[in-house]
């Protein structure tokens, strides 16, 4: 028997077809309305531009925009915090880095969330070698080189660092650690940005993620050295590994979405499904491979997992350095 015969006794029509309306409202398939995907860094960045790419088919394959609201600040904690805070409903996503298994660590109990108890993952999306690159005007061609340089030269160099707490500035303080060199690292908002700085010789090099450093490398405005990744990547095949000079030295950067930690698991599911299907689009393929980025994918345990292992492998290099945020 249907709703509206039952209380059309009790209660007027109109609330009857209001009740209707609601109960339809409540069925319709997510996402019903448009999707604010925070990217917690300046634009320019390697988050942002994956973001902006998978937002364009994400709408394709929903007919929902998917809308890149960037909230740079905090090494990226200020645009977690507002998803973490924001309602559990599947519209207020996350797109964020590494960093969030390395600063937590940095800042205690003073963050007012936790990302493993605040954040539902929801797909790994992918990730980037960093490279170490230096300005051309620095006199080095080799990671060798480079370390018998700063080390000859204590204090003289400044290295890039996109922002505090990150990859890059893990990397960097990783290199200290492994070699004893001293330098200067210079904080900026994004990864665009610290770019820019390393381009101009404002600093005079850094760790900066393979889909940033790729064109800069391909038109000669910085000199490439190193990869970080284990293995030497397709991207970079003509560049040693860090951990082959330096063993141990492994610190790559991979990109993931998350939702509110209350958020239902259908909706989980149903935005891990259509990013997954995002990322089989040769479009989208051809851009990543075209900026030094390895598609990943899986489920949302899988990146859980991963988050976990993460941020102990992380916790660890930053207490035997005894690294503080700048």
């Amino acid at each position: 028997m249907k709703l509206t015969k039952v209380l059309s006794g009790v209660v007027p029509l109109a609330t009857c077809a209001l009740l209707t309306f609601a109960a339809q409202g409540f069925a319709q398939p997510y996402p019903a309305k448009p999707v604010r995907i925070i990217v917690p860094f300046a634009a320019g960045g390697g988050t942002d531009v994956q973001a902006r790419v998978l937002g364009k088919h994400l709408q394709d394959l929903t007919g929902q925009p998917f809308i890149v609201d960037n909230r740079a600040g905090a090494s990226g904690i200020i645009g977690a915090e507002i998803v973490a805070g924001a309602q559990p409903d599947g519209y207020t996503a996350l797109m964020s880095t590494a960093t969030l298994a390395i600063v937590p660590t940095f800042m205690g109990s003073t963050m007012k969330f936790q990302p493993m108890r605040d954040l539902a993952p929801v797909i790994q999306v992918s990730t980037t070698p960093m490279v170490l690159i230096v300005h051309p005007s620095v006199p080095a061609r080799s990671v060798r080189e480079f370390i018998a340089l700063a080390k000859s030269k204590p204090g003289i160099f400044n290295a890039a660092i996109n922002v505090p707490g990150s990859t890059s500035h893990l990397s960097a303080e990783m290199l200290k650690q492994y070699t004893g060199a001293k330098f200067t690292g210079v904080p900026y908002k994004g990864g665009g940005l610290s770019m820019v700085a390393t381009i101009g010789g404002e600093t005079d090099f850094q760790f900066a993620e393979g889909l940033l450093a790729m064109p800069q490398i391909n038109a000669g405005k910085v000199r490439a050295l190193a990869v970080t990744t284990p293995e030497a990547v397709s991207f970079f095949s003509k560049l040693p590994t860090m951990h082959s000079i330096l063993p141990g030295f492994i610190s790559d950067n991979w990109f993931a979405f998350y939702l509110p930690a209350a958020t239902p698991k259908d909706i989980v599911t149903t935005l891990n499904t259509a990013i997954r299907k995002a990322l089989e689009v040769k479009d989208v393929r051809a851009i990543f491979d075209r900026d030094a980025v390895v598609v990943r994918g899986g489920s949302p345990e899988d990146l859980a997992v991963h988050l976990k292992s993460e941020t102990a492998r992380f916790a660890e290099i930053i207490r035997k350095g005894n690294i503080t945020m700048q």
